[in-house]
């Protein structure tokens, strides 16, 4: 079960990245600053902050659960251990080091505290590193899936060959 749930949270982690990389950034970094202030009027009810957070513990939990109840299992092991390594180091390790400062710059401080030119370059950093992210989300994702491939192929229950009409007879 909990490699199922990995499987799902990597899935839904790593299309919800994909899908704010084509929807909302090129909304939200397209002409920084006056794009980012419309970030910050337009995601007042919710955004991506309210979603990836608990996303992203669900994945890391149901990785290290899975890298545990599968650790006797050499065929989904590394395949397991793999995918959380890759989730921990790109999608939280790097994002608390690298995101959150700059999220802090271009959300979090009062509007004119920092020159436009420094709010592009804080934006044109976010964006080239949110690549990392999105690529480790990916990785995440294959790896998880291939895993669970590899888990159904040996548990499936293969049938005996058929019969000829007539054989046996």
């Amino acid at each position: 079960m909990a490699l199922i749930a990995v499987v799902w949270t990597a899935m839904l982690s790593f299309g919800g990245v994909a899908a704010e990389t084509v929807m909302l950034y090129p909304n939200i970094f397209g002409d920084p600053p006056a794009s980012l202030d419309r970030a910050r009027e337009f995601l007042v009810a919710g955004g991506p902050s309210d979603y990836f957070p608990p996303l992203g513990a669900a994945v890391v939990v149901s990785g290290l659960a899975a890298t545990v109840l599968t650790w006797r299992d050499p065929r989904l092991r590394w395949w397991i251990l793999g995918a959380a390594a890759v989730f921990i180091a790109c999608d939280f390790v790097f994002s608390v080091l690298f995101f959150w400062p700059r999220n802090e710059v271009m959300f979090i401080d009062p509007v004119g505290t920092h020159t436009p030119e420094y709010l592009r370059q804080v934006a044109g950093e976010f964006v080239a590193g949110h690549w990392v992210r999105l690529t480790g989300g990916a990785v995440t994702a294959v790896l998880t899936f291939t895993a669970l491939l590899r888990w159904v192929r040996a548990t499936a229950s293969v049938p005996a060959p058929a019969q000829p009409v007539g054989a046996g007879r």
